[in-house]
């Protein structure tokens, strides 16, 4: 039988612990297959949360056998997080590790329907507010709304990735492999953008990723630990520094300056004619993009130098360039055409932002820097 082991981090939850114990349990009795344990990780609460669910299990030592608890001291979400998957993988071996808040947020009735995904094939399973099915509360307010509804989308476009519609909520089973092989990269993200982390490194991983549907519910009980400020900045952080399509962004940026600067120099410096100034400029940018892409953008599936793929990945990525700047031309034809020249500005940086950044991002992950 597969031991699942749900970590429940908690701090001043002494109003909803109790229930939630029970209800998880409850939720989870007519469950053949799966052997599910509870690990409640209190950071030191002055709320004695921590003793009450020890209390919980001396009480009834057979009906709450599998309720554990870990004492740890006040180091953040992430930390707590982590701390429970080490002690959990070491005395309890578990196939599957959930996440799950300790509020009354996470409805424990959905963990079965975790389990069966899991059961289907899925390595990472999200419970999101954002696709249909799910929802968050009406009565949140329109700054929160904001918050979690625009922030999740800066990620989905910051890591261009769309279809996954939930990144930042905590109600997720886990295949263990997963957590052991992620530690490392976690250890340095204590806070609540542990949740983007852990995802973004799944990801990297090729891990089949499935999301079902969340109504979230907002606590009655206890105060909201989240520091908006301070985690809205960590995240943008995170993916500003993380996501390979930012990289491309600020990477394309630099050959427009190579691109332009030696235009300049061959044309009005040197009086080189303007087409071989323009093929100099152009090649020149386009190996600087490669070779910029290849080491930094795309760094975790760069070519190797020594590879014989390596000259052929380079003239792939010269014909996508290629492809796009007959895009932009194209596209520059067409809308000047129908709406005048005097704008041109404008279309250029449209067709530039919409349709030949994600065109050739695109391609250059499928094509040049495909998957192993």
């Amino acid at each position: 039988m597969r031991k699942a082991v749900i970590i429940l981090p908690t701090y001043n939850e002494a109003k909803s612990i109790t229930s939630l114990v029970e209800q998880i349990f409850q939720a989870t009795a007519s469950i053949n297959n799966w052997d599910v344990h509870i690990m409640v990780v209190d950071s030191n609460s002055p709320d004695k949360t921590g003793e009450i669910v020890e209390n919980l299990y001396k009480s009834d030592h057979k009906k709450y056998k599998n309720l554990h608890v870990l004492h740890t001291q006040k180091e953040g979400l992430g930390k707590a997080y982590i701390e429970g998957f080490k002690t959990a993988i070491e005395k309890l071996n578990p196939y599957v590790l959930f996440e799950m808040d300790a509020d009354h947020s996470h409805d424990p009735k959905k963990i079965p329907v975790f389990l069966k995904e899991i059961e289907n094939g899925a390595d990472f399973v999200i419970g999101s507010r954002y696709m249909k099915g799910g929802s968050i509360p009406q009565d949140w307010g329109i700054h929160r709304k904001f918050l979690s509804f625009f922030g999740n989308w800066i990620i989905r476009l910051g890591f261009m990735n769309l279809k996954i519609t939930e990144w930042t909520n905590g109600f997720r089973a886990i295949k263990v492999w997963i957590v052991t092989d992620s530690l490392g990269h976690l250890q340095n993200y204590t806070g609540y953008v542990f949740q983007v982390a852990l995802l973004d490194n799944a990801i990297r991983m090729k891990a089949k990723i499935k999301e079902i549907p969340l109504k979230f519910v907002d606590r009655t009980e206890g105060v909201s630990k989240i520091n908006s400020g301070q985690y809205t900045f960590q995240t943008l952080w995170y993916v500003f520094t993380h996501s390979s399509f930012i990289k491309f962004c600020i990477v394309g940026g630099i050959g427009f300056i190579v691109d332009f600067g030696i235009s300049y120099l061959f044309i009005v410096v040197v009086h080189t004619a303007v087409w071989l100034a323009t093929i100099i400029s152009a090649e020149t940018a386009i190996i600087s993009n490669f070779l910029f892409n290849n080491f930094w953008s795309f760094k975790h599936k760069k070519l190797s130098r020594k590879s014989g793929n390596f000259l052929w990945s380079f003239f792939k990525f010269n014909v996508i360039a290629s492809e796009s700047i007959l895009i932009q031309t194209i596209g520059m034809e067409l809308s000047t055409g129908i709406f005048g020249r005097h704008y041109w500005y404008i279309f250029k940086i449209l067709i530039i932002a919409f349709v030949i950044i994600p065109y050739s991002y695109f391609f250059y992950n499928k094509v040049v820097w495909k998957d192993q």
